[in-house]
């Protein structure tokens, strides 16, 4: 079974497009955690466990377990071990350089960490790419439109008639041929996620953006999704997993996960009817 196939499996039985990003500061859990030996994993195994039923993929950005050294390695290690099998585990690193590099970072996430998918970044071209999605069963996000207020210096350059992040789209397309590759769309770009769905009618695309970042949720569902209601990844990481910064976290965060994932059933109802 090929990523694309995994990722619509699993979204067919969860019922559920929700990722839950676990970019976990330890500045930002509760006082009483620290009591833990290791707090940062105490967080995270209760808010997996909070919202394990509710959502289709857990995104986990590295760079909040890089900066701690070994210890974070180790925290980010045994997280990975609290995910159940049937979700997907997307490593949010933003890999991408020249081949010989690629690989080992390829091997590190889909090798050492065994991330079901991991978020690339396509500056330098398909051998920086191409690591990632060797094998068919691990996907790899391309960057394409990112939510962050400095997405227009370079992905909206005009090259010919079209913008660069088209360019990008068009060439991750013709990469697509073990139906592994997606790409990351922001939430905050509606118009160009409507645009980009058409170019990729059945690709996964990762959408960040939606909650403190101020995407429309509405706008990802409709835009995102594939004509069957599927395949759009919305992720939430700080709106769920900080709800709550007392001891009522992990509840309240499930709280807003289960919030969530029916306000993104309703508006696929709306738009897709029954998801078939």
């Amino acid at each position: 079974m090929n990523f694309t196939q995994r990722l619509r499996t699993i979204q067919r039985a969860k019922n559920s497009l929700l990722c839950v990003g676990l970019d976990t500061d330890s500045t930002k859990i509760p006082q009483s955690l620290h009591i833990h030996g290791e707090p940062l994993l105490e967080f995270n195994r209760r808010i997996i466990e909070a919202t394990q039923d509710l959502v289709c993929a857990y995104k986990i950005n590295l760079a909040f377990y890089e900066n701690m050294g070994a210890h974070g390695w180790s925290t980010l290690q045994k997280t990975l071990g609290y995910i159940p099998e049937g979700i997907v585990t997307i490593g949010d690193a933003k890999r991408g350089d020249i081949g010989n590099t690629a690989e080992m970072y390829a091997r590190s996430l889909l090798i050492a960490h065994r991330f079901g998918a991991t978020t690339v970044n396509p500056f330098m071209g398909f051998d920086s790419v191409e690591p990632f999605i060797r094998n068919p069963e691990q996907g790899a996000f391309v960057l394409a439109v990112t939510s962050n207020p400095g997405a227009r210096d370079f992905q909206y350059l005009k090259s010919g008639s079209r913008p660069l992040y088209e360019h990008i789209i068009r060439r991750v397309k013709s990469w697509n041929t073990k139906k592994n590759c997606g790409l990351v769309v922001g939430a905050t770009r509606p118009g160009e996620l409507r645009r980009i769905r058409r170019i990729v009618p059945d690709m996964p695309i990762l959408i960040p953006g939606v909650g403190v970042q101020g995407g429309s949720l509405k706008s990802a569902v409709r835009y995102g999704c594939n004509s069957r209601g599927f395949l759009a990844i919305v992720n939430a990481s700080r709106s769920v997993i900080y709800a709550s910064t007392g001891e009522d976290f992990a509840d309240a965060a499930r709280e807003s996960a289960l919030a969530l994932r029916e306000e993104i059933n309703r508006y696929r109802a709306a738009y897709f009817g029954r998801p078939h």
